[in-house]
């Protein structure tokens, strides 16, 4: 599994995805306790407002959304790709209107040039990924983005589905009021339980909404009824909890300092050795993503003949794109293990010289042992 997502997952995340509790008891009770406190320390915030969500990262994508957006509200979104999109179109649905500032598909959004958005519309929300899976993009300037956007009195939605627990993100410090992450990614949990976080003034505004938010299920004021009062609001999906509990022990245990190395040091070398085999990546050095990593089609191949014939002859999974002439392996949590990295490198370039392509398949294995070993010097 070294597609885009999601990733493989350790054994004791797959025990306790295996276990039913009571999901209003005392024992759900301290679990819920500690996914929140330890969530707070991957999302690098002292915001106690952190809660789960019963659904993909899109879901708490939505969540977010829907509870600090508004009818009427100005939205600001920096589109990337395909699921910074999907954050734009979430808030038309919401009837707010709409800015989008489009970026070119290979680069990140400059900060000096959404701030001067941001001065010219006042939007009451901007939404933003950090690290856009679609195209591999990196919005390298985040930082200074959220930053400015609260000057201006501007509450900031990050999508960090791909990003959080593989690349440093500072919540509090980069002032953002809302993050939004998939357990499946680079917290090695299973799909379908996300995680989100608002900050203190973020948790202000739902507070003072005066409308009824129109999504019952992701109704932050109702969520906080189990999340923060020990109360119903719908069955909690118990077992995806006790599984996003012990992948965020892991995280913990490891460090984020050390996770980060590690995320880093594995991406870099896969990275070197696609381009010693002779293969480019596709988006710039400046702009480029770590956590998931495009490889442009050779010329004469498609990514879907890639893909299933990696899979179907080598047994190794690796994503397609959206519409782009790419295929994007994966480097997220479990993902960033040698004897993934070196099995996945060698049935990449097995595949193309298969359909006819040419590759250097030792210059790129060796640059690869290379690159790891001289990381850990």
């Amino acid at each position: 599994m070294m597609g885009a997502g999601p990733v493989p997952i350790p054994e004791a995340v797959a025990r306790a995805n295996s276990v039913v509790i009571n999901h209003l008891g005392a024992t759900m009770s301290t679990i819920i306790s500690q996914v929140k406190e330890m969530g707070r320390y991957v999302f690098q915030t002292k915001s106690e407002w952190v809660m789960g969500v019963a659904g993909p990262g899109s879901a708490a994508m939505e969540m977010a959304i829907s509870n600090l957006v508004l009818p009427g509200h100005k939205v600001l979104c920096v589109v990337n790709g395909f699921f910074s999109a999907r954050m734009a179109e979430m808030s038309r649905r919401l009837g707010a209107e709409v800015i989008t500032f489009d970026v070119d598909g290979h680069h990140y959004a400059p900060a000096d040039e959404v701030e001067a958005l941001i001065a010219k519309h006042r939007p009451e929300c901007l939404t933003i990924v950090q690290g856009e899976t679609s195209n591999t993009v990196f919005n390298r300037e985040l930082p200074a983005i959220a930053r400015a956007a609260k000057k201006y009195g501007c509450l900031v939605i990050v999508d960090a589905v791909c990003t959080l627990s593989t690349m440093p993100l500072q919540m509090d410090d980069w002032q953002i009021d809302a993050v939004i992450t998939g357990g499946q990614k680079g917290l090695s949990s299973i799909p379908g339980v996300s995680l989100i976080a608002f900050s203190n003034e973020a948790w202000d505004r739902i507070n003072s909404r005066t409308t009824t938010n129109s999504h019952w299920c992701l109704d932050a004021k109702l969520a906080e009824n189990f999340w923060h009062k020990g109360g119903y609001h719908y069955t909690a999906p118990v077992s995806g909890v006790l599984a996003l509990h012990e992948a965020l022990r892991l995280v913990c245990a490891e460090t984020l300092e050390e996770r980060f190395a590690r995320h880093y040091r594995c991406s870099q070398a896969l990275q070197n050795g696609i381009e010693a085999m002779g293969l480019r990546l596709f988006t710039p050095p400046t702009s480029r993503l770590n956590s998931v990593v495009g490889i442009a089609i050779p010329d004469g191949m498609n990514n879907a003949d890639i893909c299933a014939h990696i899979s179907n002859r080598y047994h190794v999974e690796i994503s397609g794109s959206f519409g782009l002439p790419m295929v994007r392996i994966g480097q997220m949590g479990e993902q960033c293990r040698a004897h993934n990295l070196f099995r996945t490198l060698h049935a990449l370039g097995s595949t193309v010289r298969d359909m006819g392509g040419k590759v250097d398949l030792p210059a790129s294995m060796a640059t690869l042992e290379y690159s790891l070993h001289n990381a850990l010097v």
